[in-house]
C-alpha cells in the first residue's frame, strides 16, 4: 500500500491498517494524538477504531511539517483556526484554510476562481 492513497482507507481501522495506510509508527500517531493533532480514536483503548478523519488529519500534519512549520505553529493554526499563509510572489500571499490542507479540493476550479479575482482586483487599479 502506498501512503495516503484515498482508496486504501477504510472506517473502521485498527491502529496497524492506519499505520500502513499512513506511513506513520504507532508511536508516531500516540504521539500526534496525545499532541492533539489527531482526534482520538473512537471505541476506547482497547477497542481503537481509527477511520479517514485520522488519515487526513495526518495527512494534513504531513502537509505543513513539509511546508516548513513546526509543531508549535502547527498546533496554533489549528486551535485558532487562522489560515495559513503562502506567498505567491512578493507582495502576494494566499491565505489556505487549515482544515483544506491534504483535502481533495478542485485545483482548476480554484486556480481559475482565484484566476478571476486577481484579474478582477487588478483590473479595478487602471
Amino acid at each position: 500500500m502506498k501512503p495516503f492513497d484515498n482508496k486504501c482507507v477504510k472506517r473502521g481501522m485498527t491502529m496497524r491498517e492506519l499505520t500502513q495506510i499512513t506511513g506513520y509508527t504507532a508511536r508516531q500517531v500516540r504521539y500526534l494524538i496525545a499532541e492533539g493533532f489527531v482526534p482520538p480514536p473512537t471505541g476506547g483503548r482497547a477497542n481503537a477504531v481509527y477511520g479517514e478523519t485520522h488519515v487526513a488529519a495526518i495527512e494534513r500534519y504531513q502537509h505543513l511539517r513539509a511546508a516548513g512549520f513546526s509543531p508549535a505553529s502547527i498546533r496554533l493554526l489549528l486551535k485558532t483556526q487562522t489560515g495559513v499563509p503562502v506567498e505567491i510572489i512578493p507582495g502576494v500571499s494566499l491565505i489556505v484554510d487549515p482544515s483544506m490542507i491534504a483535502e481533495d479540493v478542485p485545483i482548476d476550479q480554484l486556480m481559475e476562481h482565484i484566476r478571476s479575482v486577481l484579474n478582477r482586483i487588478f483590473s479595478q487599479q487602471n
